[in-house]
């Protein structure tokens, strides 16, 4: 691999004399400057202390389980055993840092030392690398680059590291896999599907009668895949998701996720077709001067009141384009009577923006990939399945209730659903 490399030009070199001697004409100007670089030190002084603290500790543990092996709370273990844990202290560059550190007790011989915290104890210029690498992650935001680095430093192997994030994200999927929805008021699913490397994951988000958004679940397979489509909604269903209630389900338009909702929760279900997937499949069967106009004809169609006039407004692009690009028209007609669901059940306008199309899972989605571009092979369905739960629930934490979740109130009582009140909220979105 080619390493990048700084070229410093000589316009480069002329330009950075004239910053110098602007500095040095009008170092009053930059005293505001640096008293925000001096306040936002000190904030970065904290998130690097707590990142730090818990790496620290993480990787305490991972030298302790190399010389007595993994915990087995209530098992024997071998000559050396886990004792728990006490406060211990580390020099980390130039501060030192507290931490509860493990300990490990011969059967006969009494107290074992941990390797990697008497490392630490004795090198200080060991703490110094562990806080550059530390630095260099937080910098790049290449936290999952960090722990290797500074477990290696005071020899903890990679095949420990590689085990404990086998064992992390196992733990991660399985808990997002056995939630349950009994007591969470589900009205609207997003199902849309992802793919890393070879393999497929399909994922559904729910938002509940406050525009909350969930990770409702995840499945091996594309949106095309029936069987995977089936067997994420029966897992819903089997967690407390009701089926004897209506929901509004947007999709991709895929007949396979049509199907299974139909045979899972019933063929009365209302279904929204994505209109960003429509107008890609839309213009991709156009020669690229007519997408303009394309584009513009299927989003006044949108707007109308009625689901009557806005299927008209179609019918007629189509009539117009199926002349010289027949597979166009076509794809304007499929699924039509499904892209003016909103129309027809006449919801809100101010939800329109967020029920119309899959953004609220594709946003994410983007999270997702983000948490995931560094790895470069994904072995199996099982890695792949565990790497993207964990990156989910991550990203879930960022989440904020959806646009128009004021008149959600309007939405649970078109799908049938008992409401608190009539009159939406006036609380702001998070």
């Amino acid at each position: 691999m080619k390493k990048p490399y700084h070229i410093v030009t000589r316009a480069a070199r002329e330009s950075a004399a004239i910053i110098e001697q602007f500095c040095q004409a009008n170092g009053q100007i930059l005293l505001p400057i640096l008293g925000l670089i001096q306040n936002a030190s000190q904030v970065v002084e904290t998130v690097i202390h707590e990142i730090g603290h818990q790496m620290l500790e993480q990787i305490l543990l991972l030298s302790a389980e190399q010389v007595a092996g993994p915990r087995t709370p209530g098992k024997v273990g071998g000559d050396v055993r886990h004792h728990g844990s006490q406060p211990g202290c580390v020099q980390l560059a130039d501060r030192k840092v507290k931490v509860k550190r493990p300990r490990l007790r011969h059967k006969t011989e009494g107290e074992v030392k941990v390797p990697a915290y008497e490392m630490l104890r004795q090198d200080r210029g060991l703490g110094q690398h562990m806080l550059g690498a530390l630095l260099r992650g937080v910098s790049t935001r290449d936290y999952q680059e960090v722990l290797p680095q500074m477990a290696q430093t005071v020899g903890v192997s990679r095949s420990a590291i590689s085990r404990k994030a086998v064992e992390a994200s196992s733990e991660q999927l399985q808990q997002l896999q056995e939630r349950r929805w009994e007591n969470i008021e589900i009205l609207v699913i997003y199902i849309d599907g992802q793919r890393f490397g070879e393999h497929h994951i399909l994922s559904a988000v729910g938002v509940d009668t406050e525009g909350k958004k969930h990770i409702l679940g995840l499945e091996s397979g594309a949106t095309e895949n029936a069987a995977s489509v089936k067997c994420l909604l029966t897992r819903l269903r089997d967690h407390g998701l009701p089926t004897d209630r209506k929901y509004l389900f947007v999709i991709d338009g895929a007949k396979a996720l049509r199907a299974a909702i139909e045979e899972v929760f019933g063929g009365d279900q209302p279904v929204q077709r994505c209109r960003n997937h429509k107008v890609q499949n839309v213009l991709g069967e156009l020669p690229k001067e007519q997408h303009g106009q394309a584009l513009n004809l299927m989003r006044a169609a949108w707007k109308v009141k009625t689901a009557e006039e806005g299927e008209k407004r179609l019918e007629q692009l189509a009539r117009f384009l199926e002349r010289d690009h027949e597979s166009a028209a076509r794809s304007v007609r499929e699924g039509m009577k499904e892209m003016f669901t909103l129309q027809r059940l006449q919801i809100p306008p101010s939800l329109n923006k967020c029920l119309a199309t899959t953004n609220i899972i594709e946003s994410p989605h983007s999270g997702v990939r983000h948490r995931t571009h560094n790895v470069t092979r994904w072995r199996d369905a099982d890695m792949t399945e565990r790497w993207v739960a964990s990156a989910w629930l991550l990203t879930e934490k960022h989440f904020r209730r959806i646009d128009g979740h004021a008149d959600l109130w309007a939405l649970a009582a078109i799908l049938g659903r008992e409401t608190k009140s009539t009159h939406p909220s006036k609380e702001k979105v998070a």
